[in-house]
């Protein structure tokens, strides 16, 4: 049973695997630790991760990246339309609110949700895992960012299951860093807590996690983010300096070409790294557009002035997180930094006046999370032994309830999840009705969600039920944030007080027992556990009534199951996850069959030239002029064929054309491999003839049979291989290597049939008649 995590980034992957000596990362085909998280549409098949970023030059407007950005959001809001207007790719608005990708696929227009992109990129990550560890991948805990709403987070276990993945928990990212950076402690204070903040600077985001750490145990204290404030928007600050400086000095619009646009930023990726470590750094990139080559420079210093309102903002999450978490600077022990994005300078040295301390790298910056996620995998899974460490991570939203009649107030700020609640956390909730009622899920506070997203999460409908009375009942309803951070409405209960006067105190068959005066009865444990016909049970309350009649009267709890269902506002339903389940089967269809096409394309190609080499080399003289004529001319139609007309063919196609070939060369190829083919099954008869005349001649008497049969043997081998010299190599020959296999076994069960038959002469017994009983020695019969 394998153990993954998954940290699913906006430019790369990371996979993790828990193995029995401890974490690893996973490699791809291409042997990296780091795969793009790219799904790429050719015309007959989709190419995913490395291949997908080398298709997307040829097929930009089919290429997809950054699709987590688009997780889970609507086409409306500002923010994503800023997105949307960077991809290459046509997008639309879908019925539900939310973003349609468009691209043509088999010559056809293909449709796609994020979701279904995001699946695509899961099941090529579950296909890397499944040929690394060699068996099947199902159980995964995914790496989520912190600000992650209701809705993107069952986006990401929808995009799981289309994958064929179950998803046993998905994680914060600082939560998995923190559980890394814990769980090999051994320096644990016995002071008090150890106060460790987390700040993760992705390619797109930035998450500050403050955790404190115990012996045994991490607390996560709060999660602060921004989510539009990482590595790329320091490209992004290069991108328009040089776009501008293009314009001026080449005359050349780079927004107006998506190309263009791939490849500077593309180097402007590259030349921040190189800004890294130098104090300056140059720009060429050859052709970027109108067949002109541009050049560009830049300094450090400048770089970081054009930067300072990115390093400005990214002290908002760091102070924000300290205030949420209850912490002053002086109590924080320790600033790991980790992330992609952090490698720039400027950043350090802005953290480190902030925090009065220099930031850490004691971490792997890129594998953190995905480590971190194959940990808590491993805890959850029966598979593994883990030492005891609890993992108690907090909640960054305030979650409140409501029904027709407004807010549900469990607390003095109306919040049924305040913000930083442990997850996983249960509630239970009293209300009374007398019908179907519906209870809304929001969050409560919109300050705290990013911007774009809507405070609406679901709407659950209770019902329907009737209650015995006109008074309304009550209903419990058993509320939970799991352990995703998902509301989910586990249950609801109508309770109703009834009173049972079925029970009398001369009635022998009543099922409470006779009170005697100063006790209290005594109920049954049949009364306890008895249930009602539609499934409701009845339970005594801890005294009875008495009537004037002397009638002793029980009063009984109630309790019926309720049926509740969900509609998640923005949400996938069943039937959309199975629908792309049978869509995600067709592509993969399709790409196992462009897959085979390539290999068969390959295998014909390959035949080619080694045929080609082999018949004027090693097949010389084992084939004729005209069979090498024949055969030489076939090939090279072949290959002047796969390079025209055969270009794009059936799978077919291709084996056809290779099994002609064979038919031609097959012969010749049999002629050469059986020629020391022959000479070693000669050596093997010869030897055989050989070891059963010597072993004759160690037995007391010589036998004269298993003499003649080896001269038999020797001299068929003679007059054949005679009659086989004669004939030239080009021709098929008169003795096969089989031929002499056959002689060579069966002269090897000839000999030791009669050695066998002369070694062990018949007993006396065995030349008795079947009616003459069998004796033992030394025993006699009457």
């Amino acid at each position: 049973m394998s153990v993954v995590g998954f940290d699913i980034g906006n430019v790369n992957c990371v996979i993790s695997a828990a193995k029995h000596r401890g974490i690893d990362v996973l490699l791809n085909e291409e042997s990296n630790r780091e795969t793009p998280a790219v799904v790429s549409f050719g015309e007959k098949q989709r190419f995913m991760g490395a291949a997908g970023v080398a298709s997307a030059m040829m097929h930009p407007k089919s290429t997809i990246s950054q699709v987590k950005r688009l997780i889970g959001l609507n086409f409306s809001q500002p923010d994503i339309q800023n997105e949307l207007r960077v991809f290459p790719f046509k997008t639309s608005e879908g019925p539900d609110g939310g973003i349609l990708i468009h691209l043509q696929y088999l010559g056809e227009s293909l449709t796609l949700t994020p979701i279904q992109i995001l699946a695509m990129l899961f099941s090529h990550l579950k296909e890397i895992a499944e040929k690394n560890l060699e068996t099947a991948v199902s159980d995964s805990v995914i790496g989520i960012p912190s600000y992650f709403s209701d809705l993107q987070r069952r986006a990401y276990l929808n995009a799981a299951e289309i994958a064929g993945l179950k998803t046993l928990r998905l994680m914060h990212d600082g939560t998995a860093t923190a559980l890394g950076y814990g769980i090999y402690r051994t320096d644990s204070s016995e002071s008090g807590p150890t106060h460790v903040v987390f700040i993760d600077i992705g390619h797109c985001d930035t998450q500050v996690t403050v955790a404190s750490f115990e012996a045994g145990q991490m607390k996560v204290l709060s999660h602060a983010f921004d989510k539009s404030l990482g590595g790329r928007d320091f490209d992004e600050v290069l991108f328009n300096y040089f776009v501008v400086q293009f314009k001026e000095q080449y005359h050349i619009d780079v927004y107006s070409n998506a190309r263009a646009c791939i490849r500077l930023r593309t180097a402007c990726e590259k030349l921040k790294k190189v800004l890294s470590a130098n104090a300056e750094a140059p720009l060429n990139i050859e052709c970027l557009m109108d067949e002109k080559d541009v050049k560009g420079f830049i300094k450090r210093e400048e770089f970081e002035k054009l930067s300072m309102g990115l390093l400005e903002r990214m002290r908002l999450p760091c102070n924000k997180a300290l205030v949420d978490a209850g912490l002053t600077l002086d109590m924080i022990n320790s600033v790991e930094l980790v992330g992609s994005g952090s490698r720039v300078p400027a950043i350090t040295r802005m953290l480190t006046s902030f925090f009065s301390r220099e930031p850490r790298r004691t971490l792997n910056a890129s594998e953190c999370v995905a480590r971190g996620c194959a940990l808590q995998c491993a805890m959850l899974s029966p598979t593994f032994r883990v030492r005891d460490y609890e993992v108690q991570d907090s909640f960054p939203f305030s979650i409140g309830f409501s029904t027709e009649e407004g807010p549900i107030c469990t607390l003095s700020n109306g919040m049924l999840f305040p913000k930083g609640q442990p997850v996983p956390s249960m509630k239970v909730l009293a209300v009374h009705r007398s019908s179907t009622f519906r209870l809304e899920a929001f969050y409560a506070d919109q300050n705290e969600l990013p911007s774009g997203v809507s405070p609406q999460i679901s709407c659950f409908t209770i019902g329907p039920f009737q209650v015995s009375h006109a008074e309304k009942a009550k209903v419990k309803v058993r509320v939970q944030l799991n352990i995703h951070g998902i509301v989910s409405l586990e249950s609801a209960c109508l309770v109703e007080d009834q009173v049972d006067d079925s029970a009398t105190r001369g009635n022998r068959h009543s099922s409470v027992d006779k009170v005697e005066p100063g006790n209290t009865s005594r109920v049954s444990s049949d009364a306890v556990h008895s249930h009602t016909e539609d499934g409701s049970s009845l339970q005594p309350e801890s005294s009875p009534m008495s009537s004037g009649d002397g009638t002793r009267k029980k009063r009984y709890s109630r309790r019926l199951e309720i049926p509740v269902s969900e509609n998640v506002y923005g949400g996938m339903t069943k039937a959309d996850v199975l629908k792309a389940q049978e869509r995600e089967v067709q592509l993969t269809q399709q790409d196992r069959i462009m897959e085979q096409t390539k290999d068969r394309k390959n295998a014909l190609e390959s035949y080619v030239y080694d045929t080609r080499n082999k018949l004027f080399n090693t097949y010389k003289s084992f084939a004729t002029d005209s069979e090498r004529e024949g055969i030489s001319t076939n090939l090279q139609q072949t290959e002047e064929w796969l390079y025209e007309d055969g270009d794009d063919e059936s799978e077919r196609v291709y084996t056809g054309k290779l099994e002609d070939l064979k038919k031609l060369v097959d012969p010749i190829e049999s002629r050469y491999k059986d020629e020391e083919a022959r000479a070693q099954a000669t050596r093997d008869l010869l030897k055989c003839i050989v070891e059963y005349r010597m072993a004759v001649k160690s037995l007391p008497t010589c036998d004269r049979d298993v003499i003649n049969e080896c001269n038999k043997a020797e001299q068929w081998l003679r007059d054949r291989t005679q009659q086989q010299d004669s004939l030239p190599k080009n021709t098929d020959p008169l003795l096969w290597s089989n031929e002499i296999k056959a002689k060579a076994e069966a002269l090897d069960m000839t000999c030791k049939h009669i050695l066998r038959s002369k070694a062990s002469p018949p007993r006396p017994e065995d030349n008795q008649g079947p009616d003459v009983p069998h004796t033992a020695d030394n025993m006699h019969t009457d």
